[in-house]
């Protein structure tokens, strides 16, 4: 087919949905529908469809066809990034936040003006943290079920910032990282950015399909395995000790780092050992005070072997050098004076009480959550179409996430992630009815 000849057909069907004409959730020929329609090599109308798909037009579904995708949602909404319009009732991002915590922020930097030290913290700080913070979140990682020495802790500019780092510092570009079949969104972009490979493990309904990842090992030179054992992002899980052990098991026979991201893992009480604890010699263990005290407060940290530590030092010094002292100086203070163990066990309490008012609100409704996480995943009826869903409720007010920044493999389930976290009681209930009636529709 000339080149003009199959540009005008990607021509033709782009201004053909963009004008509405070809409404959103349209099915499609399929691709050898197409290439008998208009006298194209079947290799050609594939082409057509993918180009279609690069534009963010079309999106092909396994077993289903190919579909025009709702294109008027807003920038970033269901996408991963973070724009919500003023008046939007926020269930796309948690940024839990309690009353109170401007008048701690204030305490704060009134001790801190009076702090003997405050001339040091405008001065470059060690890449890794002073060594009496590091030892700080040591102390605090005991709560976590994590016992390290200061020396292998370093603190960073919040957990993304200590997944950047760790696989800046420990990985190379094409390695290969077994996740979660549905993950972490903002790990999905780091690894694409750094040009990892990630394989898709498939997900059951208590934790990632372990003799799946075995078998993957013994086919793939993976090279590490990203996971979020305590209250899984999206789905809420816990995994048990039995499959902690188990991907401990495969991790050492295959030669694996383990990446243990453990964002939310404040939330969730009397669950297992972290897998850090488990497989020491091999583990990264990557959290933060974003989720547990404020988003502002850009405060992570990371656990690691001994062996890692100086390459995860130079990174740091690579991309931000250190936290800022003030920063650093706050949160380590409110480690050291309960404040930070206080908003945790508040925070546990207000999640709780948020999934019991979406347990009221949606009753009937088929979701996956956890009782204290600040998220629940609501799979979508067969026919219906997640963009066209988050769409209606953009209209109706309300943001949500779809699937799409979640998924890893090529399908990509019609579901909803639904924060709860980042809007008053009364709005979160508001917004869950909205829900509950589009979804039902």
């Amino acid at each position: 087919m000339p080149r003009a000849r199959y540009k005008s057909l990607v021509d033709r069907f782009a201004e053909a949905i963009r004008s509405g004409s070809l409404p959103p959730g349209t099915r499609l020929p399929t691709h050898r529908q197409l290439a008998a329609e208009h006298g194209l090599a079947l290799v050609t109308a594939s082409r057509v469809y993918a180009e279609l798909e690069a534009m963010g037009l079309v999106s092909g579904e396994t077993g289903r066809g190919t579909f025009v995708r709702e294109i008027s949602l807003p920038p970033g909404q269901g996408s991963g990034q973070m724009s919500v319009a003023a008046g939007v009732l926020d269930l796309n991002f948690n940024y839990p936040s309690l009353p109170g915590q401007a008048d701690l922020l204030r305490t704060a930097l009134r001790q801190l003006a009076l702090s003997g030290d405050l001339e040091a913290l405008l001065r470059y700080q060690p890449h890794a943290g002073r060594l009496h913070e590091r030892a700080a979140v040591a102390r605090h990682l005991l709560s976590r079920g994590l016992t390290v020495e200061a020396e292998q802790v370093l603190v960073v500019s919040g957990a993304q910032h200590g997944l950047a780092v760790t696989m800046m510092a420990l990985l190379k570009p094409g390695d290969v990282i077994a996740v979660d079949a549905l993950t972490y969104s903002g790990f999905k972009v780091l690894a694409e950015t750094l040009h990892l490979e990630i394989v898709a493990v498939p997900v059951t309904a208590d934790g990632p399909d372990l003799d799946y990842l075995q078998n993957l090992c013994r086919k793939r030179p993976v090279r590490a395995v990203y996971s979020m054992p305590t209250l899984h992002n999206p789905l809420g899980w816990v995994m048990s000790l039995a499959q902690r052990e188990q991907l401990v098991a495969i991790a050492r026979q295959h030669n694996l780092m383990i990446i243990e991201d453990a964002a939310y893992a404040f939330l969730a009480e009397d669950v297992p050992l972290p897998v850090a604890r488990l497989a020491p010699e091999r583990t990264v263990y990557v959290g933060g005070l974003s989720k547990s005290v404020a988003t502002g407060l850009r405060v992570g940290f990371i656990a690691a072997p001994l062996a890692w530590v100086k390459a995860l030092e130079r990174t740091i010094m690579a991309t931000t050098w250190n936290v800022p002292g003030v920063m650093s100086a706050i949160a380590v203070a409110w480690i050291e004076d309960g404040t930070v163990a206080q908003l945790e066990a508040q925070k546990r309490q207000d999640a709780r009480a948020r999934q019991a008012l979406a347990a009221q609100v949606l009753k009937g409704v088929a979701y996956t959550s956890h009782p204290s996480s600040y998220f629940l995943w609501l799979p979508l009826a067969e026919e219906a179409r997640a963009d066209q869903v988050a769409m209606t409720l953009q209209r109706d007010g309300i943001s949500v996430s779809t699937a799409e920044p979640f998924a890893v493999s090529a399908h990509v389930p019609h579901a909803l992630r639904l924060a709860l976290g980042s809007v008053d009681m009364p709005a979160l209930r508001e917004a869950l009815v909205k829900v509950r009636k589009v979804v039902q529709w």
